[in-house]
């Protein structure tokens, strides 16, 4: 869950950035070197919802009229039309800015070759977001996705062979209150991203970028670890507050629903570890901490989004644990139940 704030009474971000703070911090650097090219570099943000919107607008906002830096915008529809009118509009809790990007836009041919692209959109329009996003990926061109999901960078790199693909996730409160405006809340807006194999000049010189725009950036080499722990807390929620019809802390109140609980995390868990993923806490018992934390009343996104009947992130968030099970020999039978409720219900 990149924890993006709506109406229904969701998951307060601050609190899962909690969490995840209380847990011990990978290991960073800080060092960056300025890319070198007589050029300017070109940054595409793709989805300008509450996270993009909030990233993508303070990069818009810093490097304006810059010498080096252009910053792109790839939207659509009503939102679109706005945001080349007037600019997009960030509110946050400090105050309020108009970030105007070098070019908006829904046909990124019109902008060329990128050299990094950032994606914010759902995880499950990720196969028709590259494939409109092909015209502007070049031989060079970096992706650095922040979508839900454990294995959304490998999924990349089949859709681009070739193509460098990072990792990256959110913790941030963020909205679209309407087109051409969005809003950030509750104080938590940290990134984290890296590469699982390699930490190269280009993903220092991305550190630097963000952090001199006044982004809460870490450039991290155990960036897999980091993605990893929020998934087994989001998916085991958003699968689970979705399937019992349930606010968060009422996974936990009653003896059938605790134990479905602990055995999704366990094969949740399992998964990860099969995955080479190595956690030096006890995750399932942090994160059952966690929920117990977590206000009354509040639920998942997914939750949501069935209730309301709209596009969920079944697949990313509850099948793609069954199908890196199978891939690996792991059994995940109470997994395979709520996915197969969930698909026929909604």
């Amino acid at each position: 869950m990149v924890v993006e704030e709506k109406p229904q009474k969701n998951v307060n971000s601050f609190e899962v950035f909690r969490f995840i703070k209380s847990l011990s911090k990978p290991k960073t650097i800080s060092l960056y070197f300025k890319k070198n090219t007589k050029m300017k570099t070109k940054i595409v943000i793709v989805g300008l919802g509450g996270v993009g919107g909030y990233y993508g607008g303070l990069l818009a906002k810093q490097y304006e009229n810059h010498s080096d830096i252009e910053i792109y915008f790839v939207a659509r529809g009503v939102h679109l039309q706005k945001i080349k009118e007037n600019g997009l509009k960030v509110i946050t809790e400090t105050g309020s800015f108009v970030a105007v990007p070098a070019l908006a836009t829904d046909n990124v041919s019109e902008i060329g070759t990128a050299d990094y692209v950032i994606m914010c959109t759902k995880s499950y329009d990720l196969t028709a977001t590259i494939e409109q996003l092909k015209p502007c990926v070049g031989e060079h061109t970096v992706i650095l996705p922040f979508l839900n999901g454990a294995d959304i960078s490998e999924r990349i790199r089949t859709l681009l062979p070739g193509i460098e693909v990072w990792n990256g996730c959110v913790y941030i409160v963020g909205r679209l209150n309407e087109p051409g405006v969005v809003e950030s809340s509750g104080g938590v807006h940290d990134l984290f991203f890296g590469h699982e194999n390699l930490t190269s000049e280009r993903l220092l010189f991305m550190e630097k970028l963000m952090l001199d725009a006044g982004i809460k950036a870490t450039m991290s080499e155990n960036i897999r670890m980091i993605i990893w722990r929020k998934f087994i807390f989001i998916s085991t929620t958003a699968s689970l507050t979705s399937y019992f019809n349930v606010c968060f802390r009422d996974l936990l109140t009653d003896e059938e629903r605790k134990k479905t609980t602990l055995s999704f995390m366990s094969e949740v868990a399992a998964v990860a570890d099969a995955e080479g993923v190595v956690f030096d806490y006890d995750i399932i018992d942090t994160t059952v901490r966690h929920i117990e934390r977590l206000p009354f009343g509040t639920t998942s996104s997914m939750h949501s989004d069935f209730k309301a009947g709209r596009n969920a992130e079944l697949n990313t968030l509850t099948k793609i644990v069954i199908e890196l099970g199978a891939k690996h020999g792991v059994v995940t039978p109470t997994y395979e139940l709520v996915y197969k409720t969930l698909k026929a219900r909604f």
